[in-house]
């Protein structure tokens, strides 16, 4: 009987509107020499265009079944014996039958649990079920297991969600609510970034220009403000959909008076442990964006193309031996540079102390080397055409690769180490300073260009430590804009990165100092959200010197859980490396760094006094207080007086100083939260973004990391691994996934718990993959998910807890089903523990999908359906249903909490918790305990079982040979003969054929009439039987023997018996049927199958 059913309606037309679910036929797999191999499910190809391969998940010996589903959800419908179950079926849609006064003693599944989810509608009602009941502070409140704190990194409050925002805050969710369902306080703060140069630009860009020219600083902050939180309410709203428990009511956000104070007061700490300076360094900045951004800002698209040169400086001497004396006056030193702009701020060219470098002598090729190759377009410069003698400085390992690229040929002249270079002086090429020759760095190598490095410490870091060590001029003619200043002369109001470029590259080859030009493919920083390309430059800027706590640092990080644990190397790298924090920004809407100038010297004040005055202002005010309030009133009692003597600073705090301070402006100041968190949780961009800002703060203030563990996730990419983009028309958006599109059949509304149920199936330690085919798998899993569920409470729907059986009483196969589930949970659990989500879902899908299904579900349908009403057999079962409903619902409500607890409001029986509450609401359940006994199940047991389920899947091949050749129709019309020489599989077969417990016996177990093991093969039935197989098990081999089942057919259950005809009364009843009808008659009722 493969059916499954729902409720039963009372009337014809609710049942004719049910839908039949049925179950596809599994196969077992084993590593033993079954004759049966293992079939890729679509599941299994999903998981295997994913990421990386996973391992199969063995949480039992008996996790080797798998199946091939061919229907809606497992059994085979052309072996399976279906008789009450089609009787009921037919009788509900009126047919006639020869007789079917039994059909109403078919105890038939009955629940208002439906198959379809109707999520647009059903996920709202129980959402606003939880928010009316306050569920999740309710939850929370009662547990008393200790405090977990999982700390939300703000999401920026600029536009729509994306797939990302919905992997990253149901991951967290997961972890909230198993956290829950383990008697864990849960307290989770959302929160959203709300300053910085993305919403500012968003408010310019939606006003006219005439608008623009009176925009006041204090204006277009009230306009960011405006926007910002606009933002925030629109993705509150879709985080709420999704399904997502927080403190809706009490967000963080960036731009809340307490939090800006909260930020200062780190700031004014760090500033007064000499960790925060003010200083002239290059470093990125955006012309586009026109200020400084941090390496957080920086994005290295593919495809950029940069015009590099060859240069040459003329030496004039200055070395300290004769060294070059023969060569002056037509020696010159030959650098490469991929950033031309910069010659104008050069100040010297930096030498390898250890490499050798050689004087060469250029003799010009008579070809003309103008070329492309591939898409390297090559121009040679005129000094290569010139027929004066000329010699040149390199490395001399490189000179076999500059003769091919130059096109000339290098005689070497001379040789000698890098270090005998120091102090040479050369003519700059273009306002003929005499610079020097110095020695450099490690970064100095032999893997390109020519191996000296054209040095300007106004535009690279390297340029400018080696320029502190030598006291050369910070130079960086180049304004806000990307603009030459009047310090490069003839190349005034040129854009560095466009017709400026070219000018200098014109300068050099016209006066002969351009070896050549080549286009250069290379990572290049661009602005992330401008999207144009930055440049290093020297300004005034204030920073955060990393390396006066890097140490601690570093300890820090090796104190903290990092998961997966390779991502401890990326922020240990990016850490170890790093220059000093650049955290000042030349931008109006953001928190204002607390300093005042000196009208005339410039200098800064800021002190301990100064800083706790302008705070104690912004917890009240807000930050706006520093645009409209005077610099009297800003300033402490004690220099009010000085006032007019001082004006304000204009720059605000980089938006990584912002968000990296929300451990102190939420941790530190929320009632029942505490520092550090149990757990950050972001994307694997963080690593140099919030989970360093983070934890460079806390480090320089509180010396300690702010977080107990940090879990990074990938990116989310379509079901080819591209990057989503709407150019490309890839982009799967979270809104359509739950609401579905305009086009149901393109775009259907799977609702959130689809999407939940996405986000555990993949690894998400590594980029993961969505689209359409991917989203219809999860659709079709969710719905086999459901439809075991749906069986569950059907199947219950009389039950009460006293019904129960203790478990010394139940038949062994259900104390085997209590085994399976025991360590399913077991397993289940520790997966969350370590936060592998992919395994829960393989765990469930495999469990709750196929092995119950196309086992222990099939073959209890017999004795649920036609072993009477209050039958001991029946009893044992639901009594291990309704545990395996208690189970799973707890398991899979932190992955889908809608369906869990859907199915709980439509629990047919009432449960109270171990405190003899009644439990109103899913997760008001707590974590299943482990149940020692449960898992105490034999072991010999554990391996005959295994085999007996194995031997099960080569009996019904032999029963499907038997119904391909019209033996028999279902397999019920069957008898199965066994034999094997193997004495203990013999009498643990014998055992079980002759059962007293019915559930035990073989042919409830393979589904057929009757089962009988042959003590020998020499017997007449044996040499008879048509249709034969075999199970091997190593050396050990069990016979298989198929014939058509003895006695005639019971109407009533559809076994064949040769007790049929044996009660005058009830003529056409087996023995069992007769004994349930006798001690319950029935009462006629209207039934409705599920369909």
């Amino acid at each position: 009987m493969s059916s499954f059913f729902k409720s039963f309606a009372g009337n014809p037309r609710e049942a004719a509107a049910m839908a039949m679910v049925q179950s596809s036929s599994y196969r077992v797999l084993s590593g033993r020499n079954c004759s049966n191999v293992r079939r890729t499910t679509p599941m299994d190809s999903f998981l295997a265009k994913g990421r990386s391969p996973v391992k199969a998940f063995s949480f039992l010996n008996v996790s080797r079944y798998s199946t091939q589903p061919n229907n809606e959800f497992g059994h085979s419908s052309k072996r399976r014996s279906r008789g009450p179950v089609m009787a009921a079926k037919k009788a509900a849609e009126g047919e006639k039958q020869e007789d079917g006064k039994y059909k109403h003693t078919v105890d038939l599944p009955k629940t208002g649990f439906g198959m379809r989810a109707n999520s647009l509608t059903r996920e709202p009602e129980l959402q606003k079920l939880w928010e009316e009941n306050q569920v999740f502070k309710r939850v929370s409140d009662n547990n008393n297991g200790g405090s977990f704190i999982l700390h939300d990194g703000p999401p920026y409050a600029n536009g729509d969600l994306h797939m990302g925002h919905a992997l990253n805050k149901i991951l967290k969710d997961i972890i909230n609510r198993y956290k829950l369902l383990q008697n864990y306080k849960v307290q989770y703060i959302p929160g959203w970034d709300c300053h910085g140069l993305p919403i500012e630009l968003k408010v310019l860009q939606s006003l006219d220009q005439e608008v623009r020219k009176e925009l006041t600083p204090l204006k277009l902050r009230a306009k960011a403000a405006k926007f910002a939180k606009a933002t925030v309410k629109t993705q509150m709203e879709s985080f709420k959909r999704f399904g997502v428990w927080a403190d809706w009511n009490n967000p963080y956000l960036t731009l809340d008076p307490e939090y800006e104070a909260a930020q200062i007061e780190v700031f004014g700490q760090m500033a007064l442990q000499g960790y925060i300076y003010r200083g002239r360094k290059p470093v990125h900045w955006s012309p586009s964006s026109r200020t400084a951004l941090a390496e957080a800002e920086l994005e290295y698209p593919e495809g950029h193309v940069s015009r590099s040169i060859y240069a040459i400086f003329k030496l004039v001497g200055g070395a300290k031996t004769s060294l070059l004396d023969e060569f002056i006056p037509n020696i010159c030193l030959a650098v490469w540079t991929t950033t031309p702009w910069t010659i104008p701020a050069n100040a010297a060219v930096a030498v390898n102390a250890k490499l050798q470098y050689s004087v060469v002598e250029v003799h010009s090729s008579s070809e003309d080397e103008s070329a492309s190759t591939g898409k390297k377009k090559k121009m040679p410069g005129k000094v290569l055409k010139n027929q004066q003698k000329l010699c040149v400085i390199v490395a001399t390992d490189l000179v076999p690769a500059l003769e091919a690229k130059w096109g000339v040929k290098l005689i070497i002249r001379k040789t000698f180490l890098g270090a005998e270079l120091e102090n040479c002086r050369y003519t700059h090429p273009i306002d003929n300073r005499d610079c020097p020759v110095v020695i450099g760095g490690d970064y100095i190598t032999t893997e390109s260009g020519t191996g000296l490095v054209h040095t300007a410490p106004g535009h690279g870091q390297e340029d400018y430590a080696t320029g502190l060590k030598y006291g050369l001029p910070i130079v960086s003619p180049v304004d806000d804009g990307g603009n030459f200043t009047e310090e490069a002369g003839q190349f005034r109001g040129l854009s560095v990165l466009g017709e400026g470029n070219s000018a200098v590259v014109s300068y050099l080859d016209e006066n002969m100092s351009l070896v050549m030009e080549e286009s250069y493919a290379h990572k290049y920083p661009y602005d992330w959200r401008t999207k144009k390309p930055t440049i290093f430059r020297a300004t005034e800027q204030w920073f955060a010197s990393v390396e006066g706590f890097r140490k601690a640092t570093m300890d820090a990080i090796n104190d903290v859980k990092w998961i997966p644990h390779q991502a401890v190397n990326r922020i240990s790298a990016m850490t170890s490396s790093r220059s000093d924090w650049c955290i000042s920004r030349q931008r109006t809407w953001g928190v204002p760094i607390p300093v005042f100038y000196h009208v005339e010297t410039k200098e800064p004040l800021m002190n301990e006094e100064t800083v706790e005055h302008v705070k104690s202002i912004i917890s009240q005010k807000g930050s706006d207080a520093w645009w409209y309030m005077s610099v009297e009133d800003l300033l402490p009692e004690k220099y009010r007086d000085k006032a007019a003597d001082y004006e304000k600073g204009t720059d605000t705090m980089d938006v990584w100083f912002d968000s990296g301070s929300s451990w102190a402006g939420v941790l530190g100041k929320r009632e029942g939260l505490t520092f550090p968190a149990d757990v950050y949780l972001e994307g694997t961009d963080q690593h140099r973004g919030w989970f360093q800002s983070s934890l460079l703060t806390s480090i320089a203030t509180k010396g300690k990391a702010p977080y107990s563990a940090v879990i990074t996730h990938g990116f989310v990419l379509d079901e080819k691994g591209m990057k989503m983009s709407k150019s490309l028309g890839n982009v799967v958006d979270p809104r359509l996934v739950i609401e579905g599109g305009k086009n149901s059949k393109d775009a259907p509304a799977y609702g959130a718990d689809v999407m939940r149920l996405w986000v555990s199936s993949v690894d998400y330690t590594g980029d993961v993959l969505i689209g359409p085919q991917i989203l219809r798998q999860m659709s079709d899993i969710y719905r086999k998910l459901r439809g075991t569920l749906r069986y569950l409470l059907g199947n219950l729907h009389d039950w009460k807890v006293d019904n129960a059986v203790p478990y010394q009483d139940l038949p062994i196969i259900d104390q085997h089903a209590l085994f399976q589930l025991e360590n399913v949970v077991k397993n289940i659990q520790e997966c969350y523990e370590n936060y592998q989500f992919f395994k829960i879902f393989q765990i469930i899908q495999r469990f709750t999908i196929v092995d119950l299904s196309n086992f222990y579900f099939d073959i209890a349908k017999d004795r649920l359906y036609t072993g009477g009403t209050s039958s001991f057999t029946r009893r044992s079962c639901q009594t291990v249903l309704s545990t395996h409903l208690l189970s799973i619902l707890r398991v899979i409500a932190p992955i889908v909490p809608h369906l869990a607890e859907d199915v709980w409001q439509n629990l047919p029986f009432e449960y109270r918790n171990d405190d003899g509450s009644a439990a109103k609401f899913v997760f008001e359940l707590k974590w299943p305990l482990v149940n020692e006994q449960w898992l105490s199940f034999p072991a010999e047991d554990v391996l005959f079982w295994e085999r007996l389920l194995e031997l099960r899947t080569e009996v019904n091949k032999v029963l499907e040979l038997a119904r391909t050749e019209k033996l028999i129709g279902s397999s019920l019309e069957a008898k199965v003969y066994l034999h094997t020489a193997d004495a203990s599989m013999a009498s643990r077969l014998l055992e079980m054929s002759g059962a007293q417990n019915e559930a035990d016996t073989l042919q409830r177990i393979f589904i057929t009439s009757q089962v009988e093991v042959l003590s020998s093969m020499e017997t007449e039935m044996a040499s008879s039987v048509q249709h034969t197989g075999e199970y091997v098990d190593g050396e050990n081999k069990v016979w298989i023997g198929v014939s058509r089942a003895e006695g005639s057919k019971c109407e009533r259950c559809w076994n064949y018996s040769g007790q049929v005809g044996s009660f005058s009364e009830h003529p056409t009843l087996c023995g069992r049927c007769f004994n349930v009808i006798v001690a319950n008659p029935p009462e006629p009722v209207f039934a409705a199958v599920i369909n």
